[in-house]
């Protein structure tokens, strides 16, 4: 199956063996020369549950490229069809075993976070369904061999070191306590930070996964008597609001600073007042860096884009390219993408050998009057 494919294989013979696996055209495939038509591409994400803000953002942006894509071609359309795992790692195998059955998916924009890419991610390798996540940041997912697997931003690789010299150099910080919520995503990400910060750590402390945890008390007092001025949180927007609320309310004066599952008002909905000035990182473009882009997903959802909207609609333009080339094959796919190359509105979309993005950049970003604005590019 995909999994044992190398690039360089013989695309005949990988198309042949794919000929049988979810993500092939079922008719009409490239191959045959036919043009292929009422074809899907699949959103694989969060649309209920605690961070569903997150996996909205993602799937509206997927939408409106897909949206734009059939105005222009009304006579061979595509259609865009959605897998909520609620960001749940043990939903996300039965969802993705669904979506490899259906011989018309031809590329999934998702999984949206690192514990569910890592828990659908082979299945998707076996059967060949090739994705491209907007959003899921752990580092190792690059590295389980999976030639399906491609993300449009950069790891945590590049965000944890990114955080960690923003506290050091902006901040001034020498005292830092880390802190995350044992999720693949944020436990990953914290850990890169306190690698990098090294002894400027001065504790550390874990909550529970979003939803399971109400009371972040034991947190607030470890937080308080570690003498720490930044406390930086790994995990996702609902956790995050409560707990630097309760940081705010019990006393502790430092600068709170998160990542990118943090980057949306949900946070600033839950937490009030407690969240202004919160340093949030992101490896994900501001809005006003891509102002034709921003324009058209307002006019569409008469909102601004939010995080991984830009990038979920890059990921998905990958996709309806192949698709308007004729590579939709799970083969053709999968070479079509690994020699992409083409302005995007986030970025160049290139991927390396192992999915990796070509081009990255960090930004930190800041709430301000009740607003999460662009703060500046860490370089």
């Amino acid at each position: 199956m995909r999994s044992v494919f190398k690039i360089g294989a013989p695309l005949v013979a990988a198309a042949l063996a794919l000929s049988a696996c979810g993500g092939t055209t079922g008719d009409g495939d490239s191959a045959s020369g036919d043009k292929a038509c009422d074809l899907k591409i699949g959103y694989f994400g969060p649309l209920t549950g605690d961070a569903a803000n997150l996996g909205i953002n993602i799937k509206n942006g997927a939408e409106l490229a897909v949206n734009e894509y059939n105005a222009k071609n009304a006579d061979c359309k595509v259609t865009l069809v959605s897998f909520d795992s609620q960001g749940d790692p043990s939903i996300a195998p039965g969802l993705a075993q669904k979506a490899v059955t259906d011989k018309k998916l031809v590329g999934i924009v998702g999984p949206a976070f690192s514990g569910e890419s890592k828990a659908a991610g082979p299945i998707f390798a076996q059967a060949g369904l090739n994705t491209i996540t907007a959003s899921a940041t752990n580092p190792a997912l690059s590295e389980n061999g999976w030639k399906t697997f491609h993300r449009i931003l950069g790891n945590d690789a590049t965000q944890g070191p990114a955080a960690a010299k923003y506290i050091k150099d902006i901040l001034k910080a020498d005292k830092v306590f880390v802190s995350d919520d044992t999720s693949e995503y944020g436990k990953g990400l914290a850990d890169i930070v306190k690698k990098d910060l090294g002894s400027a750590v001065v504790a550390t402390d874990q909550t529970a996964a979003d939803g399971k945890q109400d009371d972040f008390s034991p947190t607030v007092t470890k937080a308080k008597a570690s003498g720490a001025t930044v406390f930086f949180y790994g995990g996702y927007y609902s956790n995050a609001s409560k707990l630097v609320k309760q940081l705010k309310s019990g006393g502790f004066t430092g600068q709170f600073v998160s990542a990118d599952g943090v980057k949306d008002d949900g946070f600033i909905k839950g937490a009030g007042a407690a969240s202004e000035g919160t340093i949030v990182t992101c490896p994900c473009l501001p809005p006003d860096q891509a102002p034709e882009f921003a324009a058209a997903f307002k006019k569409a959802y008469n909102s601004d884009p939010a995080t991984y909207s830009a990038e979920a609609y890059d990921a998905a333009n990958v996709f309806l390219a192949a698709i308007k080339d004729g590579k939709t094959s799970s083969a053709d796919m999968m070479s079509f993408i690994s020699s992409y190359s083409a302005k995007g509105v986030t970025k160049t979309v290139k991927f390396d050998a192992k999915g990796e993005p070509a081009e990255v950049s960090v930004w930190a970003y800041k709430v301000t009057g009740g607003k999460i604005v662009p703060d500046q590019e860490i370089k």
